[in-house]
């Protein structure tokens, strides 16, 4: 009797194509906190729960491709959102599962994919979103690859809002109220500053 491991059928595409408004305008996956880009931190803790990696960027992609592995831009125009990220890891993976995640929440916890793909299996779903005791963290999801055509069709007709796509499929929450910090995420100067106490200091 063998076993087969199922961090081998599952990919991650790792999120990095936003404007980083509030960042001012700064690329978040390469900010630097303890020295590393952002982005390093969440492959640290992606490694060991996938198979293979992909990153979706629509800027800096020299930078990026530096990590080596896969950059894909959006399959559309003028940075239509995680779902056109989604639909660009979607239209590349060769695996039956895609597990997004976004480049700048640095504290994963390393169970994270086991439970969503466990709770995925389980439910017979299509989706399984994270949600952190209080609301959805709907770009913490493990996806069926089988979803290209949906999410094509759904951006095509001009939606763009995720939840929205979400509740059209099976879908099933998965509850880390016991583990709410891994979703912590640095969206302003003040937020990379609490997780690199070095930054900004003189």
């Amino acid at each position: 009797m063998h076993s087969t491991d199922p961090r081998r059928d599952i990919s991650a595409l790792i999120l990095a194509g936003g404007k980083g408004r509030r960042m001012g305008g700064e690329d978040k996956g390469l900010l630097e906190v303890g020295g590393r880009a952002l982005i390093e931190h969440v492959l640290d803790r992606i490694r060991p729960q996938v198979g293979p990696i992909m990153i979706s960027a629509n800027r800096n992609r020299e930078a990026y491709q530096r990590f080596g592995l896969p950059v894909l831009a959006d399959p559309l125009d003028d940075y239509q959102g995680p779902l056109a990220g989604m639909l660009a890891g979607l239209q590349a993976v060769r695996t039956p599962f895609l597990v997004v995640l976004p480049c700048d929440g640095p504290l994963l916890s390393p169970t994270l994919v086991p439970r969503l793909h466990g709770a995925l299996a389980e439910s017979d779903a299509e989706i399984a979103v994270a949600h952190d005791g209080a609301r959805l963290q709907p770009v913490h999801v493990l996806l069926r690859s089988g979803l290209q055509q949906s999410l094509r069709d759904y951006l095509a007709e001009g939606q763009r809002k995720i939840d929205r796509w979400y509740a059209t499929r099976r879908m099933v929450p998965v509850d880390f109220s016991d583990d709410p910090e891994q979703f912590g995420n640095i969206n302003t100067p003040e937020d990379q500053r609490r997780l690199d106490p070095t930054e900004g200091s003189a």
